[in-house]
């Protein structure tokens, strides 16, 4: 059995999503999920935390659609990003795909998928593994 990280940092949080595996950080004081993960609970102010890893199916609960985007996005417009409650009840936003935009409903099911990141731009912008919702 391998050892899982301490670091409860975006940094470990994108490494475990290189791994295909969602993972968050529970106060062991309080319970709280912290996604994305922290050093410091925001609820009892605990230091002390487990990862843990999540569902990746959910629910919708809104979105939009984006026609006007960053220009490392730019290419990829019209595209839509959601909220998705995941069945433990944690709420993470996503970008939404393999579904036609007129066809996104609120409530439908979702599940989380990752991907590699595109090539190397020529911007600031992080280069980090992603993950994407697609109708489950």
């Amino acid at each position: 059995m391998t050892e899982q990280p301490t670091n409860f940092t975006i940094e470990q949080f994108y490494k475990n999503i290189s791994q295909k595996k969602l993972m968050a950080g529970k106060c062991l004081k309080c319970g709280k999920i912290h996604l994305p993960p922290r050093p410091l609970c925001d609820k009892c102010l605990s230091t002390g935390f487990e990862w843990v890893e999540l569902p990746q199916n959910g629910k919708l609960l809104t979105y939009t659609i984006i026609h006007v985007a960053p220009p490392q996005f730019q290419n990829m417009t019209p595209y839509a990003v959601g909220i998705v409650q995941l069945e433990n009840s944690v709420k993470i936003p996503g970008m939404i795909k393999d579904v036609p935009l007129d066809k996104i409903k609120v409530g439908m099911s979702l599940k989380m998928e990752f991907e590699e990141p595109q090539q190397p731009q020529q911007t600031q912008w992080p280069q980090w593994p992603r993950y994407y919702f697609r109708p489950s």
